[in-house]
C-alpha cells in the first residue's frame, strides 16, 4: 500500500527546494542543547522569561530541550567564516498549554545570512521571493518592530492574505531581523566589517496559511484521513 506524506513533510520539503534555488545550504543541530548555546549565546539575558521552568523544558544540569533551531546558527558560525547563507527546519519544545494556535511539540524553519553589506532590504527581498512561490502568488508584506534579543532592530512580519470570503487580513507569519552585534562578536565575526539577517517562523504556521487549517492540533492527528488529504 503506497502511503502518504505528512503535510509538515510536504511544507519542509517545499521550503528546502526555495531556498536551495536561492543558493541556501542546509543545516540541522541536536534537539538537547546547552543553555549557553539556547540562550547565552544568542544573546538572551539571564533574567529573561524564556528562561523560566514554565517555558523550558530543563533536563539534567544545564541541558535543555532547544526552544528554537536558533543555536544551529551558533553551532554553523563557530564552524563557518562568512559568507554563510543557510536554512534550517526542526522540532522544537516549549512548556505551554495546548490550544488550536499552541503546541507544547511543533516545527520551526529559519535563515541566516552574514556577509559584507547585508541590510534590511536584503532581508525584505528574500521574504517577499521565497513567500511568494512557496504560496503561489505575490505576497505583500508588512513590517513592524519587534523585540527579540538577537537581533537588533527587530521585526515581526505580516502577510496580506486574501480569506475565503474574499476580506484581504494581515496575517502574523514570522519573526526577523539583523542579526545582533553581540552574537557575532559570540562567534568571532567582526560586527564592524560583516552583517546579517536572521528570520524564523513555524512550519505549522505556514501550513496552516496555505491549507486553510484552523487548528494545529491537526497535524498531531493520528487518523491517516488527515495525513491522505495532502
Amino acid at each position: 500500500m503506497k502511503g502518504s506524506r505528512h503535510p509538515l513533510s510536504h511544507t519542509m520539503r517545499e521550503m528546502y527546494d526555495i531556498f536551495k534555488e536561492m543558493g541556501f545550504a542546509i543545516d540541522m543541530g541536536p534537539e538537547i542543547e546547552t543553555e549557553h548555546y539556547n540562550f547565552d549565546a544568542l544573546n538572551v539575558p539571564k533574567d529573561h522569561p524564556a528562561r523560566d521552568m514554565q517555558d523550558t523544558f530543563y533536563l539534567d544540569g544545564s541541558r535543555v530541550l532547544r526552544t528554537h533551531t536558533s543555536p544551529v546558527q551558533i553551532h554553523h558560525m563557530e564552524n563557518n567564516k562568512p559568507p554563510i547563507r543557510i536554512i534550517v527546519a526542526g522540532r522544537v519544545y516549549r512548556n505551554e498549554a495546548t490550544d488550536a494556535t499552541h503546541e507544547a511539540q511543533f516545527h520551526q524553519i529559519e535563515g541566516l545570512v552574514v556577509d559584507k553589506g547585508i541590510t534590511l532590504a536584503h532581508l525584505k527581498t528574500t521574504l517577499m521571493k521565497a513567500l511568494s512561490k512557496y504560496f503561489g502568488k505575490e505576497t505583500k508584506l508588512r513590517f513592524r518592530p519587534g523585540y527579540f534579543p538577537f537581533v537588533e532592530p527587530g521585526v515581526e512580519v505580516d502577510v496580506l492574505w486574501e480569506m475565503p470570503n474574499g476580506e484581504k487580513k494581515w496575517l502574523e507569519v514570522l519573526g526577523a531581523g539583523m542579526v545582533h552585534p553581540n552574537v557575532l562578536k559570540g562567534v568571532g565575526i567582526d560586527p564592524k566589517e560583516y552583517s546579517g539577517f536572521a528570520f524564523g517562523t513555524g512550519l505549522e504556521r505556514l501550513s496552516m496559511f496555505k491549507h486553510g487549517i484552523e487548528d494545529t492540533r491537526r497535524f498531531s492527528n493520528p487518523d491517516l484521513r488527515t495525513i491522505d488529504q495532502f
